[in-house]
């Protein structure tokens, strides 16, 4: 479902525009005079509301129109920050929703951040019929239309990674995720279950193996127009639906898993994006999609399945089915295509909400300068990350008695579930700069509120868009 806010600039404030916003600061000092007469002083009207100047702060204010009234939103920007004006942005658009026309005059400083916010605080998912929710249209007074663009480009991408993990699976599954992906206008390969078995790709297969919706192994192309000097993989893991397989999930840790494929889908949107923000990069996306349920067919606890490549792995968990995905894609990576640096981004553990929560993911990497540049990137974008640790002293948790390696710890002497789960994908990442991105924490959200509607967050979007084109 397309962002249904449009934006774009226009040369001046649009005489009698009927909902108009102005920013104001700590100094509570708002430039109103230009565009509009107030009634009351403007000191007075943010004294008695109490102002502050935070962002997301607004005071409304009517204002006589022709052939009726219209209102004056006054709005507080805080410190001025990309942070800071996204909490801005938002709070702006939430407080139009159902409105035809808003316009802005814009904050000083990251209008492509305060722009992005303001469109992605109109995302909605619904299926069946329903009104309008988001203002049709913000209009930016004296803005450069460029900051504009980039703001509606990454809030699509944004919007098109939360509707593919919104979606859910009695649509939703590992050839439909193809097709959408084939959607994309890039060139795109897609192995079939026969195609897995004859490559050799057996951790794909063995966690599809229980649903009569086999599973796929996706991959699109992005090649800049000008030669590009780095060649970066993206590898997404697909689980279009997670039931835990035979190691059988609660009911109510199971309602959530229709989002479980949201690596994927951030791997397609950002491909999509790449062309029309021009990226120098040359990047390969891999959706590694499966559906992990029980049956008759699925993979056993104490299963040992073949990787590509060879490696052998004792499966002791079911549910820890992702890594088994993105194992196989990892591996692919290093073997055939030859990239300078492989990032993987998955819902992998529960652990990691535990250490992070909700708001921030995890980032794990074998290379100093990638999770460098990966951090600054989500400093930027604000899909924040944490360095996590990759402590080799754990590594003995993965020993497998029959096996290269077991899928997860047979006991509970090292705990440490995301970081284990970690250092079994650095096994099949190569000697090549790596990083994992774990946002089984971030990638879906209880609130509606600020940039995020309940359900998939599009978490990854923002930061592999910053990390990709300006880097």
């Amino acid at each position: 479902m397309p962002i249904e806010t449009t934006v774009s600039a226009v040369a001046e404030v649009p005489e009698g525009a009927e909902l108009l916003a102005v920013p104001y600061a700590a100094d509570l000092r708002p430039s109103v005079e230009p565009y509009v007469e107030l009634h009351l002083p403007v000191a007075d009207l943010l004294a008695h509301y109490e102002a502050k100047g935070e962002a997301g702060e607004i005071v409304e204010v009517p204002v006589a129109r022709a052939g009726g009234i219209g209102r004056v939103l006054l709005y507080g920007v805080g410190d001025g920050s990309p942070r800071a004006l996204r909490r801005a942005g938002a709070a702006l658009a939430r407080k139009v929703k159902g409105r035809d026309t808003l316009t802005v005059v814009p904050p000083e400083g990251d209008v492509a951040a305060f722009a992005e916010a303001a469109l992605l605080a109109g995302y909605t998912f619904k299926i069946g019929k329903e009104g309008r929710k988001g203002v049709r249209a913000i209009e930016f007074a004296g803005a450069d239309a460029e900051p504009l663009r980039r703001a509606e480009v990454v809030a699509e991408a944004v919007a098109l990674a939360r509707d593919l993990a919104n979606m859910p699976s009695s649509v939703k599954h590992p050839a439909w995720l193809a097709e959408r992906a084939a959607e994309q206008g890039l060139p795109v390969r897609v192995w079939d279950e026969e195609q897995l078995q004859a490559e050799g790709f057996g951790g794909i297969l063995a966690v599809g193996r229980g649903s009569v919706r086999p599973p796929r192994l996706i991959q699109l192309s992005y090649v800049p127009e000008q030669p590009a000097e780095r060649h970066v993989v993206l590898v997404g893991k697909g689980i279009t639906f997670d039931s835990g397989g035979l190691s059988l999930k609660p009911t109510e840790n199971m309602k959530t898993q229709k989002t479980d494929m949201a690596g994927g889908a951030v791997v397609i949107a950002v491909l999509a994006a790449l062309a029309r923000l021009g990226a120098p990069v040359r990047v390969t996306g891999l959706i590694a999609a499966a559906e992990n349920m029980p049956s008759g067919t699925a993979q056993r606890p104490s299963d040992v399945i073949r990787h590509y490549g060879g490696r052998t792995v004792e499966v002791l968990n079911t549910d820890a089915e992702g890594r088994l995905v993105l194992a196989d894609a990892l591996a692919y990576a290093d073997a055939e295509l030859d990239p300078d640096a492989v990032v993987d981004i998955a819902t992998l553990t529960g652990a990691i909400s535990v250490a992070l929560g909700r708001n921030v993911g995890a980032v794990y990497a074998s290379d100093e300068d990638l999770a460098a540049q990966l951090l600054a990137a989500g400093q930027a974008s604000d899909d924040r990350l944490w360095r996590m640790p990759l402590i080799d002293d754990y590594a003995p948790a993965l020993e497998s008695s029959i096996a290269d390696l077991a899928n997860v710890e047979s006991g509970s002497r090292y705990g440490a579930g995301s970081i284990t789960a970690a250092l079994f994908l650095r096994e099949f990442a190569g000697k090549r700069p790596w990083a994992h991105l774990d946002i089984a924490g971030v990638g879906r959200s209880t609130v509606d509120e600020g940039t995020l509607t309940k359900g998939a967050t599009g978490f990854g979007v923002r930061v592999l868009l910053e990390w990709l084109t300006r880097g």
